[in-house]
């Protein structure tokens, strides 16, 4: 079979044909100049603030044509912060907070400290939650329809990632580049690891697929890529598809929904678009009386 990648068309040569033959040029003050350098392998002149509009272009191409060749139909998105703890981890943390303050009971710092902690602890059961959700959905159905997404971070992200890693099925990591310290988090299926400049490009890719969007609580980036799903299903830019918004207490508490409708910035049916939920099993029951799946997650 012809790999289309490869495929040459006519006399002409690929493109890999031309980038190895550019490499065997003589070594003159001609050649050795940056303006020599075929244009798609000069890494300066990729990266000019002119070219934006092509490395938007091609942000948007390569994760598409990765996900076509592993044959990716469709996804259910997970969103939720990063720093969720897992229950383990914010155990251990609210235990030597406790011992300091034995040893120091009136040191004000261990004392905020403390009260951060049992927030994790009790915000950790969303860890199990996500985990839980990840597994339930990539172990009842195909292998390519229906794929675990994520934004490719930990906390949450690497919860429903890890989910469906232990039931060995393949799951998608759509990282970005921080200023900060980032990398994904390590139960991505390698091949569908995948990282980006751009947000918005991210944020087009993790709705294109996507046949439901479960978002778990958390921060700025939870809240920007929620809102940006919730207007593109009230401005009927995308079809609609379930927005679940797992723990109703958290986003009671954080946005005023009804609010907006007593203010008159949004009409009382668009409160339809979301709903809430608060646990994994309910979320999926959801997800596949939705997408016309049956106990088996088969259509």
């Amino acid at each position: 079979m012809v790999n289309k990648r490869t495929r040459r068309f006519g006399v002409f040569p690929s493109a890999n044909e031309d980038a190895q033959a550019a490499k065997r040029h003589v070594d003159t003050p001609q050649c050795q100049s940056a303006s020599y350098r075929l244009a798609f392998q000069d890494q300066d002149f990729l990266l000019r603030e002119e070219l934006r509009p092509v490395r938007l272009q091609l942000e948007l191409l390569k994760p598409e044509l990765a996900l076509q060749e592993q044959q990716i139909e469709s996804t259910i998105v997970i969103y939720g912060s990063a720093r969720t703890m897992d229950p383990e981890t914010a155990t251990v943390r609210l235990e030597k907070v406790l011992e300091g303050l034995k040893k120091n009971p009136e040191d004000y710092l261990l004392q905020q400290e403390l009260a951060k902690a049992r927030t994790a602890v009790a915000a950790s059961r969303y860890y199990d939650e996500a985990r839980k959700l990840g597994r339930l959905i990539s172990e009842n159905v195909d292998t390519c329809k229906h794929v675990v997404i994520t934004g490719g971070g930990f906390g949450i992200m690497g919860a429903a990632n890890q989910g469906a890693h232990d039931v060995g099925a393949k799951s998608i990591g759509m990282n970005i580049v921080l200023p900060f310290e980032q990398e994904p988090n390590p139960y991505i299926t390698p091949e569908l690891s995948f990282q980006f400049h751009y947000f918005a490009i991210r944020k087009m890719h993790l709705l294109m697929r996507a046949k439901a969007l479960v978002a778990f609580p958390g921060g700025f980036g939870t809240m920007d890529e929620l809102f940006e799903a919730l207007t593109l299903i009230q401005t009927r830019k995308v079809k609609p598809i379930p927005v679940l918004l797992f723990g109703r207490r958290f986003w009671h508490k954080v946005i005023n929904f009804e609010a907006l409708v007593e203010e008159g910035t949004i009409n009382a049916e668009d409160l339809n678009i979301f709903q809430y939920v608060s646990s994994a099993e309910e979320a999926w029951e959801i997800i596949k009386a939705s997408n016309g799946l049956t106990t088996d997650g088969k259509p």
